[in-house]
């Protein structure tokens, strides 16, 4: 769902289909749209926007050693002296006129740029799209994408390609399987298959002309026999990257040999993080699906909090790796990854909680890291989290990091590949969405697995709370608050809206807004509300009904024309809720 971008006293916002509207920010009012129609059988998305202003002085890096920003004109006169960067899900990446909404002639071939150059095999069949954002970084577009999971060993590469702002021409590409390599293919040639991917949110750092990008794993995510020592390298990492060259910088990886789908899975947030000797060092935080909160310096990628690594269970898989050890930052607090034990069973009644605790007791269980295995085994966090990409906001006058998450178990399990067996194609849709055996192409499985441990009411089975927002005190790295998130009642079992404003906590994914006037804003529940919260207590201090649910990160900006301050969120349905729409909302206080 799309975070809006304010510029000036415009709103510019993208639908899922990547049609490009503009707004006047202080009324609303409809300035221009632009109609892409864009069309994928799976994920339709458009997550944001991003804005260039050729008129405005080039920040050059002063850290030493960092490459200088390449400079870029426009002709005196031309159209898109300002524009508006798009990643469309056909997929491409488009220019527009931020003025007008027209395509940019100078930009590719009429303003678009097609992405599919090089990416192979299934680039055309939705295998390979952008689903986040495009990075500005200088004078460089930034582009990854997501690929499908758990389709086949045989996939469209995680290349991350760096392009030319004005012109569309490509400037370089990374590509994880020849990290050295910063050329695009020649013709006839593919970049390097099935290899990690960076479909999250990326940030860039204009003091070093550093782009920072989280990475996810190698096709496909449960089993790892085909995986090489690069996938191995690179996957569920934070990657740093020269936004000149597309030279590496350094990479910090968070999960060792991954066979959980615990991709990085937001953008790093940037704090000047307190070094206990009175002084400050630049760092970039974030979460993991793996409920971990990571700190590293922002020059060098080493750990500014202590990170240990502990023995983990290994699996039976044959040919898999299994790394000895995993990763855990027990500088910061872990968020909904403590293990699960029995009496943690819930349920809406007596009989349902026992069927959930029959339930637990049948899957194989080890913690945090359970290996996969051809036997019925459970995660906690899944895949989905953990926290996801709505990424973490911070207070900088009061040194607090605020953070949401989820925690919704999975049931895993390979399944053998019998020649009888009737198992159905992966369409590339989410992993949860996935009911029975699905084929992995490639492998001698099949995956029986990323089903959601719920009851048959459809509850989850572990007890509440199943979403949180949390404060930490960056100073201390002690959890400062920590309240549920949402009730039920805009959901329920079977799809049936129970009505109870019950505030159980339930999943979150989108993002927060703090603000410096000392409140923290969410939606991103399956309630109907967006809400603020006291970001020195955690006490909700006022919530504001919305048409459907929403899973964006609000914005705020102050107007140009009536200095009001406004906070703006999209609503387009939460997940496991009946209710769509397409809203954009604004709020603000009352005119004086």
């Amino acid at each position: 769902m799309q975070t809006p971008l304010q510029i000036g006293n415009r709103v510019f916002l993208c639908t899922p289909h990547n049609n490009v509207i503009a707004l006047d920010a202080t009324t609303g009012k409809e300035l221009w749209k632009t109609e892409i129609n864009a069309k994928q059988k799976k994920w339709m998305r458009c997550r944001g926007l991003a804005y260039f202003d050729v008129a405005e002085p080039l920040a050059q890096p002063n850290t030493e050693g960092a490459s200088l920003v390449l400079p870029v004109s426009v002709p005196q006169g031309a159209i898109c002296q300002r524009r508006i960067l798009m990643n469309s899900v056909a997929p491409e990446l488009i220019a527009l006129d931020a003025d007008t909404g027209a395509f940019c002639p100078d930009f590719g071939v009429n303003g678009r740029v097609d992405l599919r150059a090089g990416m192979g095999k299934g680039a055309d069949k939705g295998e390979y799209y952008p689903t986040s954002a495009p990075t500005l970084a200088g004078t460089t577009i930034v582009i990854g994408g997501r690929v499908a999971d758990n389709v086949s060993t045989d996939m469209p590469g995680g290349v991350v390609r760096g392009f030319d702002v004005i012109t569309g021409a490509q400037r370089w590409a990374f590509d994880p399987g020849k990290p050295e390599d910063q050329a695009a293919p020649a013709d006839g040639q593919t970049y390097t298959r099935s290899t990690p991917n960076v479909w999250a949110p990326m940030s860039y750092d204009s003091t070093s002309n550093t782009v920072f990008m989280p990475v996810g794993s190698a096709a496909v995510d449960l089993w790892g026999v085909k995986h090489t020592a690069l996938d191995r390298k690179y996957g569920a990492s934070m990657l740093a990257v020269d936004a000149t060259t597309g030279k590496e910088k350094w990479v910090y990886q968070t999960v060792h040999d991954d066979l959980w789908d615990f991709d990085v899975p937001m953008q790093p947030t940037f704090a000047d993080f307190p070094n206990g000797q009175g002084g400050t060092t630049p760092a970039l935080i974030f979460g993991t699906k793996a409920g971990q909160i990571f700190v590293l310096d922002r020059l060098t990628g080493k750990p500014l909090t202590k990170v240990e690594e502990r023995a983990v269970p290994a699996g039976n898989i044959k040919g898999e790796t299994y790394s000895p050890t995993q990763p855990f930052s027990v500088g910061m607090p872990s968020i909904g990854a403590d293990d699960l034990k029995e009496s943690d069973m819930w349920g809406a009644t007596p009989f349902d909680q026992l069927l959930c605790r029959i339930h637990f007791k049948s899957k194989r269980y080890t913690g945090l890291f359970t290996p996969p295995g051809t036997d019925p085994s459970l995660n906690l966090p899944g895949s989905l989290g953990g926290m996801n990409w709505g990424g973490l906001s911070i207070d900088p006058v009061n040194g607090l990091l605020f953070v949401n998450d989820m925690r919704v178990g999975l049931e895993v399990q390979l399944v053998e590949v019998s020649p009888n067996m009737q198992a159905k194609k992966s369409d590339g849709n989410e992993a949860a969405a996935i009911s029975g055996p699905v084929a992995l192409s490639g492998t001698p499985y099949a995956i029986n697995a990323k089903v959601r441990f719920i009851s048959q009411l459809e509850i989850p089975c572990q007890k509440p709370p199943f979403g949180t927002l949390s404060a930490i005190d960056l100073k201390t790295q002690q959890m400062l608050w920590q309240v549920p998130v949402g009730t039920v009642k805009d959901t329920g079992p079977f799809g049936v809206k129970m009505g109870l404003p019950i505030p159980i906590g339930m999943p979150t994914i989108g993002g927060t807004l703090a603000t410096q006037g000392g409140l923290v804003f969410i939606a991103a529940t399956q309630d109907y509300y967006l809400r603020a919260y006291d970001s020195g207590t955690g006490k909700e201090v006022w919530k504001g009904r919305l048409p459907v649910g929403s899973q964006a990160t609000p914005i705020s900006y102050k107007s140009t024309e009536d200095g009001r301050q406004y906070i703006v969120i999209s609503a387009g349905g939460a997940r496991n809720s009946p209710d769509r729409g397409d809203y954009v909302i604004a709020y603000a206080l009352p005119k004086q």
